[in-house]
């Protein structure tokens, strides 16, 4: 690890190989922990090769506990985190809008650690239990539309590295990885990211594969639709940008979608969000991402997708999958 360290202090970089071999070896307990925040705080410093994410993506699929849905035309709604925003959980509840709408849903998350509540503090908080237990899955899907994945149950190589990311408590090159290593490896993916360079990287390398994706970046900073402003995205087919007037609603503030200081404020908003309590912004945005969803699997407008999500929302279908699910989970 030391030549590794020199190398990129000098500002070198790692070729795929390299990369996919450095995270084997964190997985076997190779380095120690400061070796490993070393190598974490460089990526902080410097940015990440295309070459780089694929290595570090290519071990993590290559050492995750994988499940085969492959029978179902499942969707991941994720965002890679690390955009400093603390909103609430927007890509989660739209998850559950999805599923209510009649689309499978892979709900790939983990505790939160550059933001207050995480995917998996809220699902937690709420009563879903996590599993890796394959029938349990696969009733999930079956049952209530959706499965949840919490990432450290699939990701045994990763637990080197997760107490040393907890007390960095800032984002890593772990959270760009986090959308692009689902288990289940779904055939859909609506995954937002934190800055433009990254949402450019992602569209090179899901354009190398088989994946049917729609990738987002609001240009104020949000790794989701905030629909505080426009939004890049970028599909199989097309880039292009969106505002909130394509998805026919007005713009709203940042203080709108806050999430709260804590886990237990961000579930109050989730369950107020779902049981059809939310303001209107909140119904907006995470229709908005849950109909980018919808359209991405169904190959929609936004607009339709918007109008699906808003009907499974407000007809209490998305709230009928969360009971179902912690039904499922007692």
């Amino acid at each position: 690890m030391k030549q590794i360290l020199n190398r990129l202090i000098n500002h070198d970089v790692l070729s795929k190989t390299e990369s996919r071999e450095i995270l084997v070896h964190i997985s076997e307990g190779k380095y120690n922990p400061s070796q490993i925040a070393s190598f974490l705080t460089v990526y902080m410093m410097r940015s990440i090769t295309v070459e780089e994410l694929e290595g570090f993506r290519d071990a993590l699929l290559d050492l995750c506990l994988s499940v085969d849905f492959s029978e179902y035309n499942a969707i991941d709604l994720c965002g890679t985190g690390g955009d400093g925003k603390d909103t609430f959980n927007i890509s989660t509840l739209s998850s559950f809008i999805t599923a209510g709408a009649g689309v499978h849903v892979t709900k790939h998350g983990n505790y939160g650690v550059s933001s207050v509540s995480g995917s998996s503090n809220v699902m937690e908080y709420l009563g879903i239990k996590f599993s890796n237990d394959k029938d349990f899955l696969k009733r999930s899907m079956d049952e209530v539309g959706m499965s949840i994945l919490h990432a450290p149950l699939f990701h045994p190589a990763m637990k080197n590295v997760a107490p040393i990311r907890r007390e960095l408590g800032v984002k890593t090159f772990f959270n760009m990885l986090g959308p692009m290593v689902n288990p289940a490896f779904p055939k859909n993916q609506l995954v937002g990211v934190f800055n433009l360079e990254l949402a450019r990287m992602y569209g090179y390398l899901y354009q190398k594969g088989t994946k049917n994706f729609t990738i987002l970046h609001a240009l104020d900073g949000y790794d989701e639709i905030s629909l505080t402003g426009m939004t890049k995205t970028i599909t199989n087919e097309t880039e292009s940008m969106l505002t909130p007037s394509d998805f026919g609603v007005t713009a709203h503030t940042q203080q709108d979608i806050y999430g709260g200081d804590s886990i237990e404020a961000s579930a109050r908003i989730f369950i107020d969000v779902i049981s059809g309590k939310g303001t209107q912004p909140q119904n907006n945005v995470v229709c908005a991402n849950a109909g980018m969803a919808i359209a991405t699997v169904k190959k929609l407008s936004p607009k339709e997708g918007f109008e699906l999500a808003k009907e499974s929302l407000l007809s209490g279908q998305a709230y009928k999958k969360l009971k179902k699910l912690q039904a499922l989970s007692t």
